[in-house]
């Protein structure tokens, strides 16, 4: 039998995935969590064979919880809306067996199950494609600057956490608006985290 937890911040949702894995002959749903963390608490009570996962959810997101799990003897299904590269990447490094996409097929996610419990790994080929076209524009100290930025600093405030003066913040703001070709910077900060690049 193989044993699984579902993290889903949607109920309805969590109920529905729950009671169509419930009805295969092979599973049982032992754990049903609504964030990373209580899905963490989840495994280490249950020690399922497998764990799926919603990315965005309060308190843990998927990916951290997956992050965590990393190494321990649980694989981590991802079954998200999100076709977000940056979300795909930081998935594979933190070794997770499938990513799927929740417009896939519901017969999709029980076949996906046995193909990763038999040491397979499953990830929607949309993402495969795209993961490898596009990464992030930035260099490190731009990404840094634009984390800071989505924080609420100021130029004064960045320029003092990252020991720089403010012409040197305000050089970065400008190359970073104009690596993403937009005018300010909320549309920069959004555009990177639609991207799926923030860590």
């Amino acid at each position: 039998m193989i044993r699984i937890v579902i993290a889903e911040d949607q109920r309805m949702l969590l109920g529905a995935l729950a009671s169509l894995l419930d009805l295969e002959e092979d599973m049982t749903v032992v754990g049903r969590a609504s964030n990373g963390e209580e899905a963490l608490a989840m495994v280490h009570l249950h020690k399922p064979d497998i764990c799926i996962m919603d990315i965005e959810m309060p308190a843990k997101t998927g990916l951290d919880a997956a992050e965590e799990l990393k190494g321990f003897d649980c694989k981590v299904m991802i079954l998200t809306t999100f076709a977000r590269p940056g979300y795909f990447e930081r998935a594979l490094k933190a070794g997770v067996s499938s990513y799927l996409l929740k417009d896939s097929p519901s017969e999709e996610l029980a076949s996906s199950i046995r193909s990763v419990m038999a040491g397979r790994r499953i990830y929607a080929p949309e993402l495969v494609d795209d993961a490898y076209s596009e990464e992030s524009p930035l260099t490190d100290r731009e990404k840094e600057v634009l984390q800071l930025m989505s924080d609420g600093r100021n130029t004064k405030e960045i320029a003092a956490q990252l020991y720089i003066t403010t012409g040197t913040v305000r050089n970065y703001i400008s190359v970073i608006l104009d690596k993403f070709n937009v005018s300010n910077r909320i549309e920069a900060v959004t555009r990177f985290k639609e991207k799926g690049w923030f860590k």
